[in-house]
């Protein structure tokens, strides 16, 4: 017979355990794998969680991420991404498509894979179609290349005597080029614009065309579309400086860095929205049925500091429609 002292010291013991083997049987946490190509940010990272938290999803108590970020070097992608699958991550979100996403598709048959572009995902074989994009992978596109006509509209309000417009490319993603110039040409043509398209895929190429619409007397630049000339935003920012260049680019990291203007989706809602689509997978939807969305929020940015390096003169009637004024 167990006395009652020994009872209660049994009791006791078992009621202390009981919360350890309940805490052993909880499943552990879903994890995600954010892949950057380029560096930490604070304010997307912000975004991403926050559209987590709106499905219902908090950083370090239902949900853990693990960050990985390419630092703007392309071929630190594969391995990273390969690092996440062996981490068994429940989903991929690939910020910078184009090139993060292949990386992911080649590391992953299975996981899901969100995904946030500035180029037509479709055109570059990142999903099947819109509505449908099969397979383990969908995101939400910024429709960059699309707003082509729209900056170059921008850059002509701010420089309404130029007549003369360079536009540079990267040759080795040809339809994404091909639609920038024909959007261009288009645009162009609605003021009695003269268009010329400069390719470049190097440091020494990007260096070389500079030089060719200084001899060719370019009035303006405007840059396409392209993940590789987001990495070189410095160089771009030094060359237009040192050439006079006044250039638009296709987003705020361009400004950021010294560039003049740029026009293009409001990358913090991009990554809010990558989140939100994160949050439904993990809920049990699956990405083949959830359809590539569209960006919903973009912003005009303008480095006046730049502009007045450049002795250019920019209108109250610009400066009050741009979202941003850097000084």
């Amino acid at each position: 017979m167990i006395r009652r002292r020994e009872f209660i010291t049994l009791l006791g013991g078992a009621a202390a355990a009981w919360p350890r083997a309940a805490r052993a049987q909880q499943p552990p946490v879903p994890t995600i794998g954010y892949l950057e190509i380029g560096s930490s940010g604070a304010i997307v990272e912000a975004a991403f969680r926050k559209g987590l938290s709106e499905m219902g999803f908090v950083d370090g108590r239902n949900v853990a991420i693990e960050f990985r970020y390419a630092e703007d070097q392309n071929d630190r992608l594969p391995p990273l991404a390969a690092e996440l699958v062996r981490r068994r991550v429940a989903v991929i979100f690939a910020s910078g498509g184009a090139v993060v996403v292949p990386a992911a598709k080649a590391a992953t048959a299975t996981i899901p894979i969100v995904f946030t572009t500035g180029a037509n995902p479709v055109e570059t074989g990142m999903v099947a179609s819109f509505n449908r994009p099969g397979g383990n992978v969908t995101g939400i596109s910024s429709m960059t290349t699309e707003l082509t006509a729209k900056r170059f509209q921008l850059l002509h309000q701010l420089l309404p005597a130029a007549a003369r417009f360079a536009v540079l490319v990267n040759p080795n993603v040809a339809r994404t080029a091909a639609s920038v110039t024909a959007y261009a040409q288009e645009a162009a043509s609605t003021f009695g614009g003269q268009i010329e398209v400069f390719t470049a895929s190097t440091d020494g190429e990007i260096d070389a065309a500079f030089d060719s619409m200084v001899q060719k007397r370019a009035d303006a630049l405007l840059i396409g579309t392209n993940a590789f000339f987001i990495t070189r935003r410095g160089q771009f920012a030094t060359l237009a400086a040192r050439h006079a260049m006044p250039t638009i680019y296709f987003t705020r990291q361009f400004v950021e860095a010294g560039g003049l203007m740029s026009y293009g989706a409001n990358n913090a809602d991009l990554h809010r929205q990558g989140g939100v689509y994160v949050g439904r997978i993990l809920r049990g939807e699956n990405p083949a049925d959830l359809p590539v969305l569209q960006a919903s929020k973009f912003e005009l940015l303008i480095n006046l500091k730049t502009a007045k390096a450049l002795g250019l003169e920019v209108s109250q009637d610009m400066l009050s429609i741009a979202d941003e004024v850097l000084e």
